[in-house]
């Protein structure tokens, strides 16, 4: 199953020119805890993803309101020169494919 199958909302943005945030949110609390047990989503296998550093990857599970937010640097500032995407509202899609 893949993570766009058990999240109700997946959705990427800048959180600043440095950093970019995935949130992810739940319908049920099953499906919540489903993806916040699984052996495929941790900070290593989003590093994989995004071709980032583990130790940069950040997971904030928030279970009262059934989302999570990861939040990873961006590979170049927002608007400098080679960033093909300004806002970041572009960049959930590899996460939203991860198998869990």
């Amino acid at each position: 199953m893949k993570l766009y199958d058990l999240a109700k909302v997946i959705r990427s943005k800048n959180a600043g020119p440095f950093t970019l945030t995935i949130d992810l949110i739940f319908g049920q609390e099953a499906d919540f805890d489903h993806v916040m047990n699984s052996p495929s989503f941790t900070p290593a296998t989003i590093g994989e993803l995004y071709h980032r550093v583990p130790e940069t990857i950040a997971i904030h599970p928030f279970k009262k309101v059934l989302a999570i937010k990861v939040t990873m640097p961006r590979p170049i500032s927002s608007g400098a020169i080679g960033d093909c995407d300004v806002y970041g509202s572009q960049q959930h899609f590899p996460l939203a494919g991860l198998c869990i």
